[in-house]
């Protein structure tokens, strides 16, 4: 049987597959997927799944992601533990909220890549911290919003009428 395919266009180029092996890629890992089933065109070589294909899939890429957040929680817990940090204060420098930590070092939730590079580079330089603290602690303290810095680059422009 032959079908349209969905990613060129193409008319009749779908052909059907039995048995084939497909790998699923995440985060630099690779898990190989046997015995799949479905149609690949022979124009683009696009791959439509059978749904107990797609399925089985679908859950080695879930598969792959769940072992990416639990190493990514293990790795921010190891570099929050070397700091001296509860996760709240974790948290509080990264900006996320109070249960943010917690759920990042459980594989709840998938930390943003800024929070990570963060923490990355407070592990190769824990020296900075401290100034993420006070820098913290003074905007925490503040009554007012930041005042504009004084210089020419903040000077208001005269408009030419």
């Amino acid at each position: 049987m032959t079908r349209q395919c969905g990613a060129c266009g193409a008319e009749n180029s779908m052909r059907a597959f039995k048995g084939k092996s497909f790998a699923v890629e995440q985060a630099g890992e690779k898990l190989a997927v046997k015995n799949l089933s479905g149609w690949r065109c022979a124009k683009c070589g696009a791959v439509e799944f059978d749904a107990a294909s797609a399925r089985r899939y679908g859950a080695a890429g879930d598969q792959l992601a769940l072992r990416e957040r639990a190493r990514l929680g293990a790795e921010l817990r190891r570099i929050r533990d070397k700091l001296g940090l509860t996760q709240q204060q974790a948290a509080a420098i990264s900006g996320g909220g109070h249960n943010a930590f917690s759920r990042y070092e459980r594989g709840e939730a998938v930390p943003l890549k800024a929070v990570v590079n963060l923490f990355r580079l407070l592990d190769a330089r824990p020296e900075l911290l401290a100034a993420l603290i006070s820098g913290a602690a003074r905007s925490a303290n503040a009554k007012s919003p930041m005042k504009p810095r004084s210089g020419a680059a903040h000077k208001k422009r005269k408009v030419a009428a």
